[in-house]
């Protein structure tokens, strides 16, 4: 661990070895998301070690350490404009997730939310957008459901949940049609 640690995020490895809470996995099943693959960097937001993507903590509409309150629901639109004006933790290059990142955060040994609930709590068990287009059908868009983790697409004028990322390896916007992405 702490060769990794030294090589990927110090600071956040650092702090994720610290964390004394697990991820509340259900009927014994191993995380696909464990603790140690996240780095709490203690201004709201928190950073994949394998990816070097960093999050928001919290869904936008939430806050604080808990992220308490409810998360906001908008269009595909509003949350494209909500993450290019972001200005949060210091940085202004917050943006939306492609579908492949956002589906990274999906922890498989669980549901109800299906995500590492020690890293991201009080995350909504509902649909979160992707700044992925589905080019099979120019008025949707992608999004993960956190209630089971599943992909699907939504018409871009129904509102959902947003979760901003910034850094990392951007897939750019993926062409998925049908659930595929051609394997790119």
């Amino acid at each position: 661990m702490q060769i990794l640690c030294s090589i990927v995020f110090a600071a956040g490895c650092a702090l994720a070895v610290g964390n004394a809470h697990a991820v509340t996995c259900q009927n014994n099943l191993p995380p696909s998301n464990p603790d140690s693959v996240y780095g709490n960097n203690g201004d709201g937001t928190v950073s994949d070690l394998r990816s070097g993507l960093m999050w928001k903590k919290c869904a936008e509409g939430e806050s604080g350490n808990t992220c308490s309150g409810s998360a906001s629901t908008m269009t595909w639109t509003q949350a494209q404009l909500a993450a290019q004006t972001a200005n949060f933790a210091g940085y202004g290059d917050w943006r939306l997730p492609n579908v492949r990142e956002l589906q990274s955060l999906v922890e498989d040994c669980r549901i109800n939310p299906a995500i590492n609930d020690t890293y991201f709590p009080n995350n909504p068990s509902a649909g979160v957008w992707s700044g992925s287009p589905d080019t099979g059908a120019s008025s949707y868009a992608w999004y993960v459901h956190f209630y089971y983790g599943y992909v699907n697409n939504d018409n871009r004028a129904n509102a959902n949940r947003v979760r901003l990322v910034r850094g990392g390896q951007s897939y750019g916007d993926l062409i998925f049609r049908n659930g595929f992405d051609g394997g790119g």
